[in-house]
């Protein structure tokens, strides 16, 4: 007997059309003897309305209240789900983040899982329930409601699949899969049919919107096998595994393109011990997350420093960064950029395989692309260029790396 936990989007569940074509999924897997828990996201765009309506009744809404409120999204679908299946004849539970035993932290709207206590589950499932979860949601040590964030349904299924140990974790979306790119960028992108935690994690940080990165990690910590596949069809997705020895035969796994970046440099910044903390303490302090950081020393004991940030955090990173340019003593910022985007190369094949470098910079430059910032890691190049040759760099690089399917 297979146990199979089943998460499906906002996309999946869209209306009471598509959450009954759930219903009919979860039982023909059901009826060949799996053991179910299907994990729900809200349907498609309630959560930015219950956003709207929150901050209509207050600019700034208290976060505990928020999270009270955003969970009522999760919470619709899966008690819709659970009466389908019960008017269908079919034994059903649904169950919230708390009485699924979904533990977290105390930060309201980004909580962390803790731990999932998962009894009343495993009962339900040794009584052949099918087990429909709220996700997004768990609660803290104080009773109250958490949230976990954008993309918090993945992190939720992956969780219980890890304390059920369920054999499969089957994430359901609007795509059939993970692809060597962005099909709409580029038609010869390809379908992955398995990858390792790693390259896929790479793949969620650096642009790829098919998993979410904190489910990823999850998944690996857990060894969770990951199956993403499509809610549309039958067809096969793809495999989230450890990484195995043929997996390193792939040079490249995929590109992948994040048009979510803008690049502040700070000039002449004297070139001594505690400076760096002093530029980048202050931007932690206000939860800015720093993703490259290149520095170039200048003759005479001074260096500029250019470091990326996300499009959202750009105004107020610039506007630290300029204050924090003249507490130090340097000539302030040279430059502040926003139509930048970070392409990057991704494969497990690169521990093991000389060039990809040379490759990836050699494809840019006889597109006349010029490199801005260069950061890597064992198994991932990334350059920031200019955006608007974001598309013609990607489409290259697929091509260069053999990834182009085949006519």
């Amino acid at each position: 007997m297979t146990l199979r936990v089943q998460k499906f989007g906002g996309t999946s569940v869209a209306d009471i059309s598509h959450i009954r074509n759930v219903a009919e999924r979860v039982i023909e897997d059901y009826k060949n003897g799996d053991n179910i828990v299907v994990v729900l996201s809200a349907m498609a765009g309630v959560t930015d309305k219950l956003i709207s309506l929150a901050t209509e009744a207050a600019k700034t809404p208290d976060k505990r209240e928020l999270d009270v409120l955003l969970a009522t999204g999760e919470q619709t679908t899966a008690a819709i789900l659970a009466i389908i299946l019960k008017s269908m004849g079919y034994k059903a539970t649904s169950l919230l983040g708390f009485q699924a035993g979904i533990l977290t932290d105390t930060s309201s709207g980004k909580a962390r899982i803790i731990d999932i206590e998962a009894k009343r589950m495993e009962k339900l499932l040794q009584d052949r329930q099918i087990i429909v979860v709220a996700g997004f949601q768990g609660h803290n040590i104080n009773g109250d409601i958490t949230t976990l964030g954008r993309g918090g349904s993945d992190t939720t299924a992956v969780a219980i699949a890890s304390a059920l140990k369920a054999d499969v974790c089957e994430i359901f979306t609007d795509v059939d899969g993970v692809y060597t790119t962005d099909p709409r960028i580029c038609s010869k992108a390809q379908k992955i049919a398995r990858i390792s935690y790693e390259e896929m994690l790479e793949m969620a940080i650096l642009g790829a919107k098919v998993l979410q990165i904190r489910s990823v990690e999850f998944a690996k910590k857990y060894n969770v096998p990951l199956h993403v596949r499509s809610s549309f069809d039958k067809e096969e997705g793809t495999m989230v595994i450890n990484e195995t020895d043929d997996m390193e035969s792939v040079v490249v796994a995929g590109v992948t393109c994040d048009m979510n970046e803008a690049r502040i440099t700070l000039k002449h910044v004297p070139d001594q011990p505690g400076i760096s903390a002093k530029i980048f303490t202050p931007l932690a302090e206000e939860k800015i997350t720093v993703d490259m950081i290149v520095q170039n020393t200048r003759v005479g004991g001074e260096t500029d420093l250019s470091f990326t940030v996300t499009k959202n955090d750009f105004k107020k990173a610039l506007e630290i960064s300029k204050k924090v340019a003249k507490d130090i003593e340097a000539r302030g910022v040279l430059s502040a950029e926003e139509e930048i985007a970070k392409v990057s190369v991704i494969g497990l094949g690169m521990k093991s395989h000389s060039g990809v470098a040379a490759t990836m910079f050699q494809t840019l430059a006889d597109e006349n692309i010029n490199i801005r910032l260069i950061s890597t890691s064992e198994i991932r190049i990334s350059c920031i260029i200019k955006a608007k040759y974001a598309e013609l760099a990607v489409r290259s690089l697929h091509t260069a790396f053999g990834l182009d399917k085949k006519d």
